[in-house]
């Protein structure tokens, strides 16, 4: 076996075991569910406008948009029932911003999570050797939960426009032709959007992953084992004051118990001496 298939037999599992590492790999997995939902998203609509005059109608109005859903440059032609005449439409509303933005952050944290994710199983010795490392990886999981927090909310709001610009009711009744009770207007088929309720929900388990990788992070900073010595000194010399005072108390009271002990033996000595000669001497004197 090659020294790399050792290495990665060596490293890989023992590496991903560890929470830090695998909650690296679910984020890498995650990301890639959150921006290939979105990025590569396609879809679209079909209308039928039947005219009084059915050689105006067109049965088969179709309306194709995709990523990043700048939906005021879709255009479309449709009858307006009265001649040959046509009239050009658009979507209304732009929510480029917030997809563009989603699919970034997306994009990102999945080379991050990629090379964060390298560096665990076969430089994970030079990682941990100084703080500097950790204090890096610390700071840039921060930033990529608060982004993955505000790009799901900026994208789940932006589909939402999205869902209202191309609800097939909102189109017809940008029609002209619609609007009149004599003809016909009907969706023959609506967008598929559940690639993209997806896609939200992908972004926002990636912040909770994110997020809950902050505190497995800052364990590996100095700021966390600083943290412990500060909290585990003052319990020591708590703990060491306390046996002291013990010990000084034990040996007082018994150095006070054999000190009372000592002077108590003398004194009831000297009490049986002196009451033994009082019988003799009384009873001499009665006789």
């Amino acid at each position: 076996m090659d020294p790399v298939s050792q290495l990665a037999s060596a490293g890989t599992f023992r590496a991903l075991k560890e929470p830090l590492a695998f909650l690296r790999a679910l984020e890498l997995l995650f990301a890639i569910f959150a921006f290939a939902t979105c990025g590569g998203y396609s879809g679209g609509l079909r209308l039928s406008v039947d005219c009084v005059n059915k050689t105006e109608s067109n049965l088969s109005i179709d309306i194709a948009f995709a990523y990043p859903f700048r939906l005021h440059q879709v255009t479309f032609e449709v009858p307006t029932c009265e001649g040959k005449e046509r009239q050009k439409l658009a979507l209304i509303g732009d929510s480029s911003s917030s997809a563009e933005f989603f699919v970034t952050v997306a994009v990102f944290a999945f080379l991050y999570s990629l090379a964060a994710t390298v560096v665990y199983i076969f430089f994970q010795n030079k990682y941990r050797e100084n703080n500097r490392g950790p204090l890096i990886d610390f700071i840039v999981t921060v930033v990529f939960s608060f982004l993955w927090l505000v790009g799901s909310s900026a994208w789940a709001k932006g589909l939402s426009d999205v869902k209202v610009a191309t609800d097939p009711q909102e189109v017809l009744s940008l029609m002209s032709a619609c609007k009149q009770t004599s003809n016909k207007c009907m969706a023959v088929h609506s967008p598929v959007m559940s690639s993209l309720n997806t896609s939200v929900v992908f972004g926002f388990l990636n912040f909770i992953l994110w997020a809950g990788n902050i505190w497995f992070v800052f364990k590996e900073t100095g700021w966390h084992s600083s943290g412990q010595r500060y909290l585990s000194d003052p319990m020591e010399k708590h703990s060491s004051s306390y046996n002291q005072s013990g010990y000084n108390q034990d040996s007082y009271g018994s150095s006070s118990g054999y000190n009372q002990q000592a002077s108590l033996g003398p004194s009831s000595d000297e009490f049986g001496q002196g009451q033994q000669p009082s019988g003799p001497t009384s009873f001499t004197n009665q006789i």
